[in-house]
């Protein structure tokens, strides 16, 4: 009985550590590890620098590394949680986010829609992030054009795109030589599989990650851009 259990405690170590291994892309300065950790909550690893998007309490950090960089793309509580932020940082963590972010966490370093900046070596450029349709009611859009951030992180020659909260937008459609993309796709907030889909077909990243999904439909996401030059890769988030 005890040997079974220590069986089965090895077992359950070892998919531990083989999900927080995550993915690795090669770049010119070295490898970019990408471990997806919950819903809009992903790591960064690069350049011995650890960047984390939109921690927030779903996700778990055990045998993590703190963060050097916190990018925060909205003010909701599924995007922006201060207790995790603050657990994460460490002397001389920077945090990003746009200037809606900033009214609610003071130390961001505001970044607005098609502003940029250097931080270490690492150009870090706003992408608008907004609904063109959807909203609670008519005149009302759950994400208003210009309070949330999407980003896009120049990471060794390699070019990384985080959408946010966003449907497929003309500055999304208008991206181009993108290496590795995140884009979210859950109804009623973001956008549709289809639609996310065809905007992947327009700017044709080398690499996508659909995440921000709950409920919804990757395998027909993947179905949708079969014969398209693009790595589809789904992933645990949830």
């Amino acid at each position: 009985m005890i040997r079974n259990l220590l069986v089965l405690v090895l077992l359950a170590g070892a998919v531990w550590a083989q999900q927080r291994a995550g993915d690795t892309v090669k770049t010119s300065e070295g490898d970019l590890r990408i471990t997806p950790l919950n819903h809009a909550a992903l790591l960064l690893e690069f350049g011995g620098k650890a960047i984390y998007v939109d921690p927030t309490g779903q996700a778990k950090y055990d045998g993590l590394p703190k963060a050097d960089l916190v990018l925060l793309t909205d003010i909701h509580g599924d995007h922006l949680a201060p207790k995790i932020i603050a657990d994460l940082k460490k002397p001389g963590t920077a945090v990003i986010g746009p200037p809606a972010v900033k009214e609610k966490l003071p130390e961001t370093d505001a970044v607005a829609n098609g502003e940029s900046k250097t931080w270490e070596g690492i150009r870090i450029e706003a992408v608008a992030a907004y609904n063109i349709e959807r909203g609670p009611k008519p005149g009302v859009k759950y994400h208003e054009k210009g309070r949330g951030n999407g980003y896009l992180l120049a990471l060794g020659g390699k070019r990384v795109y985080i959408a946010g909260d966003t449907e497929c937008t003309p500055e999304m459609k208008a991206l181009k030589s993108i290496d590795v993309a995140f884009l979210p796709m859950n109804l009623p907030y973001t956008m549709p599989v289809e639609e996310a889909a065809a905007c992947v077909k327009v700017f044709q990243p080398k690499i996508v990650y659909p995440y921000h999904y709950r409920g919804s439909d990757l395998k027909a996401f993947e179905s949708a851009l079969k014969g398209q030059p693009v790595e589809v890769r789904l992933r645990e988030w949830y």
